[in-house]
């Protein structure tokens, strides 16, 4: 350790101490080359970012997309002032704003009341809907009383286009398929296929390289893009606002107001948080040198840091959002045992000059300094053991982050304090404010007893709250109810069938054509008659065969199903045309023979919206699209999923493997499930490292044992509090438990370190803990009041992850210096680890 301190006290000596402005100036270049490429820092908060690029799931996913059709689109709901949605006013306003929203570019459609057919107003026969003479609103012939009665009622239109109650109605706003991305995809997943199988070549991995490039490139174009339609979309809104009530939902909304609270969150309370620390460091130390110099170090810390972001390509997701926080937290950390070190030294060495005041300074914070950033690193390094790139790049980037902002503290710190005079002596009167950890010590001396029974208790309560808790992911409790986002999602998906996609996949067994054919000749005869009145129809050839009884009728058994889940909203199937096709009928079922008829006659536009997106006859397969209400509070996601598998199986006897679940649902599921079993279930593996860590530092076992409970306990403490509070995990509070435990290992490190120093002198542990108490213990408060005061600006955001993530942060703050200022030294004291020398 000596020989170390040495080598470091001579490059200092030779290389910082002796010339302080040219490191500054190099440093300055450095950053400026940095700070240039911050400008590339960027933010992705799109869905895809967020899901398991393995997950099979997700392929079946983009599959069912190419299948059926299915593509991105946005929801607006409308509710007038006069409450009557088919007044000629209303319906006036409707198609003035349906023709503002189809005008724009990345619009390929608009779809409202004024254009779904409408079959009873009055009925339509049976041959009217095969030659597609089918009223709308506006035609001559619909009478509006009847329409209103059937949009109501529809099994289609109600709770998709009109609210049950008929006072809201909605636009769907159908946006053009993103075609280059999904054929990069494509291309992707055939080298990922080849690199998995060894097969890749020199030519494919540069390929592969390049692909990877072009997705990124062509990702931050359609963001740009898809914030730029979406304004123009709440620009075109705001023109009706004053006739009506308009909400804007969908998941492409979602995703860009997320990424617009995480640069808010990022602007605002960054500054925020960066004046606060200003004014608490004036608070503290009193002196503008102990303000500007530890400020300085975390700006320039955080610029160098989005300047490697942007340098390597590494984006910043929900997930990350927070990263410029938790640099500021760990380099505000750093600074601040510096500076406390350095007023002690001040004090003891009065005759010494400022190098010999540095230099010592450096000398003796260097190594704690050193095994804390490389023990918080451990502790971020559970997010490495995930399938989702986002959370292994935030790993990586707080890895980076806590290295890059201990070399520049150890360059900036000393090399700033060379260029100022030696600050005079502190005032011994200024005592009087160190009182909290006085008393700690006092509390630690004489409660010891009681300190460890009261961890006990806490120790059992913890581990209950931690089995308390569950791993949810809603959006809609993600914002404030005053928020526009959050009116807009419980609007629509109280009344206009939920919010999140969930997609049910059935496969029938295949069963030869001529089997089909051969069951009915007269009703061949009759579909041939309707081929040769437009020729051969290809795929409809096949279509007029496939609708069997059989086949019909599980379908609408599913639907039925479904439908009548509380958690579900919106059910749209074939079942769903099978229904209103009844209804029609007088009550009767369609055979197949008339379904047959229907498919393969009815209108292109029609076929679009009604079948094609819910039936693919070439893969035997029929589509189930759900939404689930977001919304209910007692919805647990992942148990109705495999309630969804479990009773489509044992209730309806399909085979499991011809029943498949997908869409935003399962894959949001997916990965929260993956980061649970990666964060919880690996913490034990974090532990262990740090252990390790202790270990090498302290060359105790015992020590190591010691030291490493305190920060178990603290990270345990915010799962537990929040099991007891039921506040879900999910895709940002997941990720706390590392987090906690990266902030407890500073504290206990400093203060193991300086206690092994202190009880050298006497070998008297509660003189020690005193004097500990007294030196470093300052530095831990100073540092844990200034970051849960500065995070506490965070809690008046309107994005609940950012509160959470205040609140829970100055939480783990308070637990691990309460934990490392009386837990800890009476430990120390119980189990006497430190031989006398």
């Amino acid at each position: 350790m000596n020989e170390k301190q040495n080598i470091i006290s001579r490059l200092y000596d030779q290389y910082l101490l002796d010339h302080p402005k040219v490191v500054i100036i190099c440093l300055a270049i450095v950053i400026a080359v940095l700070g240039y490429h911050a400008r590339d820092f960027r933010i992705d908060a799109s869905a895809e970012s967020l899901l398991l690029e393995n997950d099979k799931d997700l392929d079946y996913s983009r599959q069912v997309t190419d299948r059926y059709g299915v593509n991105d689109f946005l929801l607006i709901s409308y509710t007038p002032e006069d409450g009557d949605i088919l007044s000629d006013s209303t319906l006036e306003n409707l198609g003035r704003l349906r023709d503002e929203l189809e005008s724009l570019e990345s619009v390929s459609s608009v779809l409202t009341i004024l254009d779904v057919p409408l079959l009873e107003s009055p009925p339509v026969s049976y041959g009217d809907l095969a030659d597609g003479k089918i009223p709308r609103l506006r035609s001559p012939e619909t009478d509006r009383n009847l329409a209103k009665t059937e949009l109501r009622e529809s099994h289609f239109y109600r709770e998709l286009i009109v609210s049950q109650d008929m006072k809201t109605t909605a636009l769907v706003v159908n946006l053009y398929p993103d075609e280059v991305y999904q054929d990069l995809l494509t291309q992707r997943k055939g080298y990922s296929e080849k690199q998995a199988n060894g097969t890749l070549s020199e030519a494919d991995e540069a390929e592969l390289a390049n692909i990877a490039t072009q997705i990124q490139d062509h990702l931050d174009r359609t963001n740009k893009a898809r914030h730029e339609n979406i304004v123009k979309v709440r620009a075109i809104m705001d023109k009706y606002r004053s006739q009506a009530e308009l909400f804007l939902g969908g998941i492409s909304m979602i995703a860009d107001d997320m990424i617009t609270y995480i640069k808010n969150d990022l602007r605002i309370f960054g500054l925020g948080v960066f004046v606060l620390l200003l004014v608490m460091l004036g608070i503290i130390f009193r002196r503008l040198r102990w303000i500007v110099l530890p400020m300085l170090c975390c700006f320039l810390s955080v610029i160098a840091m989005m300047g490697v972001l942007g340098l390597f390509g590494w984006e910043v997701t929900v997930i990350s959002s927070n990263f410029v926080s938790l640099q500021l937290i760990i380099t505000l950390a750093i600074v601040i045992h510096l500076v406390v070190r350095y007023r002690e030294f001040i004090v003891r060495q009065p005759e010494a000059d400022q190098r010999t005041l540095v230099l010592n300074t450096v000398q003796s914070k260097f190594t704690p300094c050193l095994y804390a950033a490389l023990t918080t690193i451990a502790g971020f390094s559970s997010l490495l053991i995930c399938d989702i790139l986002p959370v292994i790049n935030f790993g990586w980037m707080m890895s980076a982050g806590i290295l890059l902002s201990l070399c520049l503290t150890f360059l900036i710190f000393p090399a700033g304090i060379m260029l100022l005079e030696k600050e005079p002596i502190p005032s011994q009167g200024k005592a009087s404010k160190f009182s909290v950890t006085d008393f700690l010590a006092r509390f630690t001396e004489s409660n010891g007893k009681l300190i460890l029974v009261v961890t006990a208790i806490l120790s059992a309560l913890v581990v209950m709250g931690v089995s308390r808790l569950e791993v949810e992911n809603s959006f809609i409790d993600y914002f404030k109810k005053s928020t526009e986002i959050y009116g807009g999602m419980e609007i629509i998906d109280r009344k206009l069938g939920g919010t999140t996609p969930l997609d049910v996949v059935l496969e029938f067994e295949n069963i030869a054509p001529e089997d089909v054919a051969a069951t009915d000749p007269e009703d061949d005869e009759m579909l041939d008659a309707f081929d040769d009145l437009d020729g051969p129809g290809g795929e409809d050839d096949a279509g007029k065969y496939w609708f069997t009884d059989d086949k019909m009728a599980m379908t609408e058994k599913v639907h039925d199903y479904l439908d009548g889940l509380p958690e579900t909203g919106k059910v749209l199937s074939l079942g769903t045309l099978l229904k209103i096709a009844r209804k029609i009928n007088k009550g009767d079922a369609l055979d197949s023979l008339e379904l047959g008829v229907l498919y393969t006659k009815v209108p292109e536009k029609y076929k679009k919206l009604i079948l094609s997106p819910y039936v693919s006859v070439e893969d035997n397969q029929v589509r189930f699209s759900v939404r689930i209400r977001d919304s209910l509070k007692d919805l647990k996601r992942d148990a109705l999923l495999k309630q969804i598998r479990e009773d489509l199986t044992t209730q309806l006897g399909l085979k499991a493997e011809r029943v498949h679940l997908t869409g935003t649902m399962v894959l949001y599921n997916n990965m929260l499930q993956s980061l649970f079993q990666s964060q919880i279930m690996t913490l034990g593996a974090v532990a262990l490292v740090l252990m390790l860590m202790f270990l090498v530092l302290f060359r105790s076992l015992k020590i190591a044992l010691i030291a490493l409970f305190p920060n178990l306990f603290s990270a345990g403490a915010v799962l537990g509090i929040m099991g007891w509070l039921n506040i879900p995990l999910d895709m940002m509070t997941i990720t706390i438990a590392a987090i906690s435990m990266g902030i407890a290992v500073d504290d206990t490190i400093h203060y193991i370190y300086r206690f092994r120093e202190e009880i050298r002198k006497d070998d008297d542990y509660i003189r020690a803990i005193h004097r500990c108490h007294g030196s470093i213990g300052h530095a831990m408060y100073y540092t844990s009041v200034t970051i849960i005061i500065g995070f506490s600006i965070l809690t008046l955001s309107n994005f609940f992850p950012t509160i959470y993530f205040g609140l829970f942060t100055g939480l783990a703050m308070l637990i691990a210096l309460l934990a490392a200022l009386t837990l800890l030294p009476q430990l120390l004291v119980l189990f006497r680890p430190f031989v006398s020398e």
